[in-house]
């Protein structure tokens, strides 16, 4: 038997806002939305162009708060084969990136950017 990851969920605060920020800093397109009104919840599943993973937003209707992130590091990560281009066209965005970082001992890999409700996103040389 074999699994394949097919969606990560985040939940999120301002929909569109969210929506936008994904397709802007990293090209993704809205793949499906579910509205369910009467529960007071939409999904939005984007995806890369190209790209099978899925990344669910969940917008519930009532959250007025911020969600709490907790003290984990946890993140997402999406590959780009021009990290530096990446990084400048972050930074032409305003969405604030944080500078180029590599392992111990190794050239620069990858950078951090946040989401509007802070979820990170490691962005990774391919």
């Amino acid at each position: 038997m074999t699994y394949q990851m097919i969606h990560t969920c985040i939940r999120v605060l301002d929909l569109e806002t969210s929506e936008t920020f994904y397709q802007k800093a990293f090209g993704f397109e809205i793949a499906r939305r579910r509205d369910f009104p009467e529960h007071k919840f939409t999904l939005s599943y984007l995806r890369a162009p190209g790209g099978d993973f899925e990344l669910e937003l969940t917008h519930n209707h009532d959250r007025s708060e911020p969600y709490t992130m907790g003290d984990g590091y946890s993140h997402l990560a999406v590959g780009v084969e021009d990290l530096e281009a990446s990084h400048r066209k972050h930074q032409e965005l305003g969405l604030e990136p944080k500078p180029l970082k590599g392992l111990p001992g190794a050239p620069a890999q990858f950078y951090f950017i946040a989401d509007p409700d802070g979820y990170l996103v490691e962005v990774v040389r391919k």
